[in-house]
């Protein structure tokens, strides 16, 4: 069966901005997007060797209806939440939180120097998940496979499969109802990769490292912007003249309503207004 090749239909470049207690960071995808990436709310990539611009870190705030997944490249991260569950993050490591009906945690630098790198991913959840109890799924960085490319290149599997002739390697992260791939990848100077998708899903590609012609078109995104990539099962990814590190993410689109105001991310306005009543009245994460 011939393979299509999809074809690079939007570019986002990262806007520097702050969130928490004045952490620096690049937000990728945003409300601005207005829901045109379902199922991804949100992306935003951290990264900084003064301390000024993470320290603060991002103290006790509430999420209810989606879920997020924080990876780090560099440095170390304490998760707490009301719980009482810790993770500590340290690098290549992966926390995949389902905060459903509600989690008030915060997420702080476990350092005071040196470079702390890394991302956070927001992806909708169903309705008819939204309101379930919340759970984890972390991975240190042994437990998420790595498959070495030539010349020191390498794709690491977090979420879905990366299917390679009759080899299929899959990432630790399962009962994911959207189906995502979440995929860290290396590629060397003038190496070629494709990676098999899903014919529904929404794939995005974000380029934090050096230059990536994607698409049949082979157009060149640059570090710090993101593509979309349409219509196919397939895609065609190349480096020129220097290597590239990228994320590939993709998920089956949910295809509902989406309300979303700060930290929550519900179906309606309605359901928004309770979330906030909820969290004022102390009943969130009950």
């Amino acid at each position: 069966m011939t393979k299509q090749t999809r074809q690079l239909a939007a570019v986002i470049t990262g806007q520097s901005t702050t969130d928490g207690a004045s952490v620096k960071l690049k937000r990728i995808v945003s409300q601005q997007q207005k829901n045109a990436f379902d199922p991804f709310i949100l992306l935003d990539e951290f990264g900084s060797d003064e301390p000024v611009d993470y320290v603060g870190g991002f103290p006790d705030h509430p999420h209810r209806g989606f879920e997020t997944v924080t990876y780090m490249l560099e440095g170390a991260m304490l998760h707490r939440d009301h719980l009482g569950n810790e993770g500590h993050l340290r690098a290549g490591d992966v926390q995949w939180m389902t905060a459903a009906h509600g989690i008030i945690h915060s997420e702080m630098p476990e350092q005071e120097n040196g470079l702390l790198h890394g991302f956070q991913l927001w992806i909708n959840l169903p309705a008819n998940e939204k309101m379930k109890p919340p759970h984890y799924q972390e991975f240190a960085a042994e437990k998420i496979p790595q498959i070495a490319l030539a010349d020191a290149g390498y794709i690491k599997v977090i979420a879905g499969e990366y299917i390679a002739d009759t080899q299929k390697i899959a990432g630790p992260v399962t009962g994911v109802t959207t189906q995502p791939l979440y995929f860290d990848v290396l590629l060397s100077p003038q190496q070629q990769l494709e990676i098999t998708v899903g014919e529904q899903q929404t794939v995005l590609v974000y380029v934090y490292k050096g230059e990536l012609a994607t698409g049949a078109s082979a157009t060149v995104l640059k570090a710090g912007q993101l593509g979309q990539l349409i219509n196919g099962d397939n895609l065609q990814l190349a480096t020129q003249e220097q290597a590239a590190r990228f994320l590939v993410l993709a998920a089956l689109p949910l295809k509902e309503p989406v309300v979303q105001s700060g930290p929550f991310v519900m179906n309606s306005i309605k359901e928004i207004e309770q979330a906030f009543r909820d969290y004022q009245n102390g009943v969130l994460t009950l």
